[in-house]
């Protein structure tokens, strides 16, 4: 019977890390965009807003990946706040376009603020020097991945 092949005590694997620190960053967030009362998908979903400017419902949903009574509840929650509005649009009535509201672009900037505040607290450890190579690395790791994140 063939014996188990053993790993190399020198490779080492950064998965269980990666995953750990992912875990401590999205609580951290969570707890930083709670008293604005946004969740994660919000965020996501003003930042693409304020990234690509007026967007139809139909290519936010695609950019979200999300079905179509998903982007429908969120809009609803964002609209209900006033950070996002919908209007038809001019080129076709049966589409909506979904538009950053001015509140909703400053309390992007709140969340935006309150969450490099948790990537500061988070990469104390590190060098700004270190920071860039993680980010770089990571980067290069998620674009294989297809992330929309880079």
């Amino acid at each position: 019977m063939d014996e188990p092949q053993v790993l190399d005590q020198a490779v080492r694997r950064s998965g269980a890390l990666i995953d750990y620190l992912a875990r401590h960053l999205r609580r951290r967030t969570e707890t930083a965009l709670t008293p604005l009362g946004l969740r994660t998908r919000h965020l996501v979903a003003l930042t693409v807003l304020r990234d690509r400017g007026d967007i139809t419902q139909r290519d936010l949903a695609t950019s979200l990946v999300l079905d179509s009574t998903n982007i429908v509840g969120l809009l609803n929650e964002l609209e209900g706040r006033g950070l996002a509005e919908r209007r038809r649009s001019a080129e076709d009535r049966r589409r909506h376009v979904v538009s950053l509201t001015d509140e909703g672009f400053q309390v992007l900037c709140q969340a935006e603020t309150a969450l490099a505040a948790v990537e500061d607290e988070v990469f104390e450890p590190l060098s700004p020097k270190q920071r860039e190579q993680l980010h770089e690395l990571l980067v290069a790791a998620t674009s294989a991945a297809s992330a929309p994140f880079c």
